[in-house]
């Protein structure tokens, strides 16, 4: 059974909608790990839109879980990863113009940038994790680059405006996910998952963790975030 990841990025847009304190992420987090969350996700954006340098020191003292650091390769971000020494970090692509991360990390491009981040935040013993498209030559160049973690960007299943495109998707998903899982590494996967598409997600074999966010923030809008991450849990299920 996958397990589940809150991302609380949209708690913090909420905050920053009038610069004040509340809601406090740290608060939402804690009432996420009460109702099952596994782990708390925040991306900690070059531009500052919602997530704040505060919040992800104060997430890193969370007891009773794990604190995932969505980042980028901006210098400044990394340097605050090492600092604060997240249980993981996540390498994303990043974008000024984007609403959310349009799409996977190339790690093909990318490739001498990121070993030259990779290898210091190893050092830190932080487990890093590569978000990429379920792309075969990706997670080969991933494997390369010696982390032990890929997160599989899932927004084109969840976006997809057809059932046999979806179906598509999803066929890929699982066929990289045993690819990935047969070359020793770590699957976990999200992106525009919500609560009518993510059980088929969490239903392929060697996925480990789902990571989900504006999904459950928005459910919460209407039920409260216990009850909507406990719902979430109960689908991963």
């Amino acid at each position: 059974m996958p397990q589940l990841g809150v991302n609380v990025d949209h708690v913090a847009t909420l905050r920053q909608a009038r610069r004040g304190r509340e809601p406090d992420p740290m608060a939402a987090a804690r009432i996420c790990v009460t109702a099952g969350a596994h782990s708390i996700v925040a991306h900690l954006r070059e531009d500052r839109r919602h997530i704040q340098d505060r919040d992800v020191k104060n997430l890193r003292k969370l007891a009773r879980t794990r604190f995932n650091l969505e980042m980028s390769i901006h210098p400044e971000i990394v340097n605050i990863a090492m600092a604060i020494r997240p249980d993981q970090a996540t390498i994303v692509p990043e974008r000024r113009q984007e609403i959310t991360t349009e799409g996977g990390l190339d790690v093909i491009a990318f490739f001498s940038k990121l070993q030259k981040i990779v290898i210091p935040l190893k050092g830190c013993r932080i487990e890093v994790s590569l978000f990429i498209d379920p792309v075969k030559a990706q997670i080969e160049k991933a494997h390369e680059l010696g982390v032990s973690t890929i997160e599989l960007h899932t927004g084109r299943y969840a976006n997809a405006k057809t059932a046999s495109i979806r179906q598509k998707e999803l066929k890929k998903l699982k066929t990289m996910t045993a690819f990935a899982v047969g070359l020793g590494l770590k699957v976990n996967a999200g992106h525009g998952l919500n609560y009518e598409n993510t059980k088929a997600v969490a239903q392929i074999e060697g996925i480990q963790e789902l990571n989900i966010g504006h999904a459950i923030i928005s459910r919460a809008v209407f039920v409260g975030l216990e009850e909507a991450v406990k719902e979430m849990v109960g689908l991963v299920k």
